[in-house]
């Protein structure tokens, strides 16, 4: 909500008011537009933080806010480290980790057990997601695991539109 006040109306101003911005009203018309443009967009902020996150991979989708994951809308049965590690490995898609950096990340610092603890949480994380499915939790050799992400999931078409955008105002330039 915008407030249009006259000068002499400054004072009565309160935060009761629930006002976005406050206006006299002398301003000109540019002014009262880029302020209507600026409150709505601090509106649109702050309604796309109030939502739940919700990482979405092809037929994967992982909902932060209720500690749920669903495979081609069917929920999976996952213990919370399960959907912790699954949901740390979707936030970095691609980006390879080591079962030591995994331990760190997923069970804390306080963990003391074996770094083999996190092939056997990804062995069955992999079951659930089941045959079709397993390849989503990639292994690196000697090195450790990472997410692959649907091939023509939204999110690669998005990163595919955005390089294909730069490079033709690169080669505008």
């Amino acid at each position: 909500m915008l407030a249009i006040v006259t000068e002499g109306g400054l004072a009565a101003i309160s935060a009761e008011w629930n006002a976005d911005d406050v206006i006299l009203n002398t301003a000109g018309p540019a002014e009262v537009e880029a302020r209507l443009r600026l409150a709505i967009g601090r509106r649109a902020l702050r309604t796309a933080a109030d939502t739940p996150d919700e990482i979405r991979s092809g037929d994967l989708a992982i909902d932060e806010a209720t500690y749920s994951a669903r495979l081609r809308g069917r929920v999976l049965d996952l213990t919370f480290k399960e959907f912790e590690l699954l949901k740390f490995l979707a936030q970095h898609p691609g980006r390879v980790f080591t079962r030591a950096h995994l331990l760190q990340e997923v069970w804390g610092y306080d963990y003391f057990g074996g770094t083999r603890t996190v092939d056997v949480h990804v062995r069955r994380l992999r079951a659930k997601l089941g045959p079709e499915h397993e390849a989503l939790i990639g292994t690196v050799r000697n090195v450790g695991y990472r997410f692959v992400p649907v091939k023509g999931a939204p999110e690669d078409r998005e990163s595919a539109d955005l390089l294909a955008s730069d490079a033709a105002i690169a080669a505008e330039r």
